[in-house]
């Protein structure tokens, strides 16, 4: 029989590129998912084999139970993502991000669910002058994203057993391409710039961030379902790899899309004063000591594959619709609401 893993928030842009690849690994798929964002992100596997989907909110604790039912491992990526979605509306973002939490470990846990991923984030962090930030270094999240993304970590730790083995990751900033795709994250941001406006607008620049691949970071979850228990139960791991400053990505942007893109010349950069000051170096030395995981692609990879997806076509309208930015989907979404 296929083991089945629920991925909540399976639609999501990380989701809908882990999806595939869990059902390519012979995994049966649940999905738990409110749609929030559409249902294209999963049009192709739709009816695929395998893959079942439910269209419900996280907070909803009988169709979190139902959800669980006979699910033999839960990757739990469902959540407000980023600052300022999850500051425009404070309450929603903690009603899900962490009063929806323990309850989801209860009933995983109650369901038999054997092993538990919870997906946290390198911004628990916040601002560090230390020249590497290891799973060991205080957690200083300076927004609520953050602080409730730490404070579920605990939970999720707290739970781990024999029976039932929990292991928290820290991801980088993900980038690249997606069929939900995000452009609010800081490589997408400024590739998005890039193409269409001809000019990269960086504001900062110093500030270092943490990078990751998609395609790594969902490589990473599959592979964690088939890890022996003793490397990975009860344990938290950083996932990044290229720790670059504002300013570098702006410059490896300009590099690749003059490559890809030539006829649409230079490429500027503009840059601006920012209130943004998160900052820090992840170190991933213990995930690829310990499982041997090292990533594979690179920013440049990430950029090349946007490039690309402009070129066919694939982002109609991405400077404007806020399909492709959760906090303006969020306030279109907002406004409906007021005005109905």
């Amino acid at each position: 029989m296929k083991r089945t893993v629920l991925v909540t928030g399976g639609a999501g842009y990380v989701g809908a590129m882990l999806v595939p690849k869990l059902l390519a690994r012979g995994f049966a798929v649940r999905v738990l998912d409110c749609y929030y964002y559409g249902h294209e992100p999963l049009a192709l596997l739709r009816g695929a084999e395998g893959l079942e989907e439910i269209d419900a909110d996280l907070r909803d604790r009988a169709a979190v139970a139902r959800a669980v039912e006979g699910c033999d491992s839960v990757i739990h990526l469902a959540c407000i993502s980023n600052d300022p979605s999850f500051e425009l509306d404070p309450d929603l973002g903690k009603s899900i991000n962490f009063d929806a939490f323990e309850p989801l470990v209860d009933a995983s846990k109650r369901a038999g669910v054997k092993r538990f991923l919870y997906v946290s984030s390198s911004s628990v962090y916040g601002v560090s002058e230390a020249p590497e930030v290891r799973e060991d270094h205080p957690l200083l999240a300076l927004t609520d994203y953050s602080k409730y993304k730490a404070m579920c970590e605990p939970i999720a730790l707290a739970a781990n057993s024999k029976s039932f083995e929990v292991v928290v990751l820290r991801p980088a900033t993900v980038c690249g391409y997606s069929t939900r795709m995000r452009f609010d994250l800081s490589v997408n941001i400024l590739t998005n710039h890039a193409v269409n406006n001809k000019k990269i607008l960086v504001f900062g620049g110093k500030q270092m961030r943490p990078n990751i691949h998609i395609d790594d970071i969902t490589d990473l979850y599959v592979d964690l379902l088939d890890e022996r228990a003793e490397l990975i139960a009860g344990e938290t791991f950083n996932a990044g790899f290229q720790n670059r400053s504002i300013a570098d990505i702006a410059g490896i942007v300009k590099t690749v899309v003059e490559q890809e893109l030539p006829d649409l010349g230079p490429i500027a950069i503009e840059t601006q004063s920012t209130d943004d000051n998160r900052s820090y170096r992840v170190n991933a030395d213990k995930i690829e000591r310990v499982l041997g995981f090292k990533p594979r692609r690179t920013i440049e990879d990430a950029v090349r594959d946007l490039t690309r997806a402009f070129r066919a076509g694939r982002f109609p309208n991405s400077m404007t619709d806020p399909l492709y930015f959760n906090v303006k989907l969020m306030k279109d979404a907002e406004a409906v609401a007021v005005h109905s």
